[in-house]
């Protein structure tokens, strides 16, 4: 009996995985607004009625894909334990390496301004938990939080476009390194 349930988890997450894959590939075509659920079956090879087992439509979808990157990132910075602020940066730079060719095509592309749009709201999130569990590293009465939790994504944003264009040649922990002193201690200045 437990070889069944198994299977049919496997099976289940290959669905899921389908359709995921289905809409960043949509997304990336057309963008978001213009892709029905009809285009996400047919390109996840994947029955309408199978689709609405799993998801209520593609903002659905979306979300649960997201909510998935937003979950992987915060149990990933957990178990990561770093010593102070944003543990969640190393995963997220492993799965920009993991996945590369996806956020290239996300960052050069319209469609994937929504994708990335999300992405950021993860971070935004990531970043303001990680400020209110951390208060004694961060004063609030230094700067106002939603300006540190802007700045932080925005720093990372453009540290993971710069990284992805060079072929992201060097390691996820390295360019971690280098981010967190970037945004820790400031910029150098002598660079």
């Amino acid at each position: 009996m437990g070889t069944a349930k198994h299977d049919i988890d496997r099976r289940v997450a290959r669905t899921r995985a389908a359709l995921h894959r289905a809409l960043i590939s949509l997304i990336l075509e057309k963008g978001y607004d213009a892709i029905t659920v009809e285009e996400i079956c047919h390109a996840a090879n994947v029955g309408r009625s199978t689709f609405y087992l799993h998801y209520t439509g593609k903002d659905d979808l979306k979300q649960h894909g997201l909510d998935g990157l937003r979950r992987q990132l915060a149990e990933a910075a957990a178990r990561v334990g770093r010593d102070g602020a944003f543990g969640f940066i190393l995963p997220m730079f492993e799965h920009a390496r993991d996945h590369v060719d996806l956020y290239r095509a996300l960052a050069g592309s319209r469609g994937g301004a929504v994708a990335l749009g999300t992405i950021r709201q993860i971070l935004s999130g990531l970043v303001r938990h990680d400020l209110t569990a951390n208060p004694a590293e961060h004063p609030s009465d230094a700067m106002p939080r939603d300006l540190v939790v802007h700045y932080v994504v925005g720093a990372f944003m453009a540290v993971l476009t710069w990284w992805l264009d060079g072929g992201a040649e060097l390691p996820p922990h390295r360019i971690d390194t280098m981010f967190r002193r970037l945004v820790l201690e400031g910029v150098p200045t002598r660079a």
